[in-house]
């Protein structure tokens, strides 16, 4: 359960104290947020190679992916609306977790590789 909560929460690997992020994630920011490069408390490298979180583009997308399925299946058939209402509500929650999507990606990429540095 900690480690859910350290991805939820965009924590570092190694310690399990630091942030990944400049900012904590929150459903409601704007622009693309900012990765540290070290961790502050540890200094583990999050970035292991060039290009190492391309792969986290293929996880954002199955989060956001269960997210939309599951927003359509709550008001669509638990609710009732029509199905314009339905669209636009799973529209607009794609772009309110847009941001939170793209953290837990990144972590989510990070702790599946992860190698415990002495």
């Amino acid at each position: 359960m900690g480690t859910a909560k350290d991805i939820l929460g965009c924590k570092c690997p190694n310690c399990h104290k630091g942030n990944m992020f400049h900012r904590k994630a929150t459903f409601i920011s704007l622009g693309i947020p900012k990765m540290h490069e070290r961790c502050p408390d540890c200094g583990y490298k999050f970035e292991r190679e060039t290009g190492f979180f391309f792969g986290a583009m293929f996880v954002s997308y199955g989060l956001a992916a269960a997210q939309m399925i599951a927003t359509f299946v709550i008001f669509w058939y638990f609710i009732g609306l029509s199905p314009l209402n339905v669209f636009l509500i799973v529209v607009f929650m794609a772009a309110l977790l847009s941001t939170l999507n793209f953290k837990w990606s990144r972590a989510i990429w990070l702790y599946l590789f992860f190698k415990e540095e002495k």
